[in-house]
């Protein structure tokens, strides 16, 4: 093997585990319109790719319009099968929300059904911010 092939198989191993190492475990849940006013952008419309995150990430506010990356990978409950829908979504911080837990992201209905089956409101995730 080449010694440009095993470094560009070095690359691709480090990026690798650099993505995994960087991803945060927690769930997502879902939340219902409307989505706006909110703390980051009050009445301006942000879209439907946005969420809101726990006040200590939200961080008084310094969270606003961070982007994460979203990936379901599983149902809350093991027994629920291809809860997930194998995509991954982009998402942006727009608020602070009231009843997550800490590493919970709740997403709106339209990014929650990218990932998984709306109808389950609660999934397992990684995310990263990017």
């Amino acid at each position: 093997m080449g010694v440009v092939t095993k470094a560009l198989i070095f690359i691709s191993m480090v990026v690798c585990l650099t993505s995994v190492a960087n991803a945060i475990y927690g769930q997502a849940i879902v939340y219902n319109p409307p989505y706006f006013p909110s703390r980051c952008f009050g009445s301006k419309d942000q879209g439907v790719m946005i969420a809101k995150v726990h006040s200590g990430m939200f961080t008084n506010g310094k969270a606003c319009g961070t982007k994460y990356r979203v990936r379901c990978l599983s149902g809350t409950n093991k027994a629920i099968r291809n809860a997930c829908t194998g995509n991954t979504i982009d998402v942006m911080v727009v608020d602070r929300c009231e009843r997550c837990a800490a590493n919970e992201l709740q997403l709106t209905q339209e990014a929650f059904s990218k990932i998984a089956v709306l109808n389950l409101g609660r999934v397992n995730i990684e995310y990263e911010q990017y």
